[in-house]
């Protein structure tokens, strides 16, 4: 729904669907796997309250309150406009193409006012939703669709909760304990679970293969396909 360093919103399709009516996705960002399945019983939680914040926010907003947004264009900031905190920080990822906490529309976004629309436009899809600030390791292990997005072990530096704070050994038998469904993205560098290629990726400055890991089997176990 908003743009967030390490979305799926490229390869979200490629990704098993869930085979149980709760999707929990306890590394939330920008809920891309959620936002496909918008249907089922979504449960966010992420440790960086400014995601949990702006979750709520928009799962109370109206469509009025959204586009009654400010309208900006490249390099504007927000200061210049008189706005709530949850405004500004909910703001802080539109004039951005990749984390929020930012101030001066982007040149790669340019104007504010398409996201804002396609925002207001889909805000339909999360009233039920539930939101929590909280730490993965103290989730009740329930029977669902377990989507895992951690920051990558070896990926970019733009993630809000390092992965210098993970505990990737602690991370990887977590995963491997969840109840129903778990599918788990990491890229192929990682090593804390036997990852499996999944598609190529063509970032702006070099190409990586997103990876896979389930308990349950997937068309990915002996395929790679390439997105570009």
């Amino acid at each position: 729904m908003f743009s967030y360093y390490g979305s799926k919103s490229k390869v979200v399709k490629y990704y098993p669907p869930p085979k149980h009516d709760k999707i929990i996705e306890p590394f939330a960002g920008s809920a891309r796997y959620s936002l496909k399945y918008w249907q089922n019983d979504i449960l966010l939680i992420d440790k960086w309250p400014v995601i949990i914040d702006v979750w709520n926010y928009l799962i109370n907003a109206s469509k009025g309150d959204v586009l009654g947004l400010p309208k900006m264009t490249t390099g504007e900031c927000i200061d210049d406009y008189k706005l709530s905190e949850i405004e500004r920080k909910f703001m802080g990822f539109i004039v951005q193409s990749s984390s929020g906490g930012r101030k001066t529309v982007s040149p790669f976004v340019k104007n504010t006012e398409k996201p804002l629309k396609r925002i207001a436009d889909q805000l339909f899809k999360i009233r039920d939703w539930k939101a929590i600030e909280g730490d993965y390791l103290n989730l009740k292990n329930e029977t669902a669709t377990w989507f895992i997005d951690p920051p990558y072990k070896f990926g970019g530096q733009d993630y809000k909760c390092s992965n210098k704070q993970i505990n990737f050994k602690q991370l990887s038998k977590w995963c491997k304990t969840r109840n129903g469904q778990a599918i788990v993205c990491e890229n192929t560098k990682a090593d804390w679970l036997p990852f499996k290629p999944m598609i190529d990726m063509q970032g702006a400055m070099f190409k990586t293969t997103e990876a896979i890991w389930s308990n349950l089997p997937t068309n990915y176990d002996h395929v790679q396909r390439s997105l570009f």
